[in-house]
């Protein structure tokens, strides 16, 4: 006879993404979604659906909140810009603690890296280390904001810009940049004076020439539908 506990094993294992999509209200699953948190941390990972979920869990549950479990979401969702992750997060941590240390320290560096003032961020992010360096991949996710950031405005950056952006400095900049000439279609030359200067690939939002016309994509059929309410 097959006991309830082999009957159990038998059953395949659901994924944390389907669980949640099965349990979204039940806060019996709060154990499973913290622990998918630490191995988010654990493995670079990052799932903003089971987070969200855990943190309107804690709505419902509000003497359960971890505030470690939720200061790793929050920097995770950091990690995540340009996505709008942080904010929708935030909206979910209970308001009372918004200007209590770590998620006021947090939400001044998302509104830093909002505002593009890397400088600011990095001096921020320096006196902060306890709460940021415990999440593996935390620096090279916000330096590749960075550099999303710049890339939308710029085809011709200094080294002294991205040098702040990146917050590297040395030879630590120079690898960063041969990495980058060598994989990713960035040109290295001389600028006025001598000082160096990165050449990033264009787009159409660093190249006008790129830039699509709005009215390019409209169709004829769209166009004579207009005419009876011009007229």
């Amino acid at each position: 006879m097959v006991s309830e506990w082999e009957r159990e094993q038998e059953q395949p294992q659901l994924t944390m993404e389907q669980l949640v999509a099965l349990n979204p209200y039940n806060p019996d699953i709060l154990p499973d979604l913290e622990a998918y948190v630490q191995e988010q941390v654990a493995t670079e990972t990052y799932s903003f659906d089971s987070n969200l979920c855990l943190l309107r869990l804690y709505q419902f549950e509000p003497r359960n909140l971890n505030v470690n479990i939720v200061t790793k979401i929050l920097v995770k969702a950091l990690m995540a810009m340009p996505a709008p992750d942080f904010g929708l997060c935030m909206c979910l941590v209970p308001e009372r603690l918004h200007m209590l240390h770590p998620f006021f320290t947090l939400a001044t560096l998302s509104h830093y890296l909002e505002t593009a003032r890397f400088r600011e961020f990095w001096d921020e992010a320096a006196r902060n280390r306890d709460i940021l360096e415990v999440i593996p991949g935390f620096e090279s996710a916000i330096q590749s904001y960075g550099v999303h950031v710049l890339s939308l405005t710029y085809q011709k950056v200094p080294r002294a810009v991205l040098a702040e952006a990146l917050n590297l400095e040395g030879l630590s900049l120079d690898k960063y940049l041969e990495f980058h000439a060598a994989n990713s279609g960035w040109k290295l030359h001389k600028g006025h004076g001598g000082s160096q200067v990165v050449t990033l690939p264009s787009n159409e939002y660093n190249d006008p020439s790129q830039r699509k016309n709005a009215g390019d994509n409209i169709s004829l059929d769209v166009v004579s539908k207009l005419f009876p309410v011009l007229a």
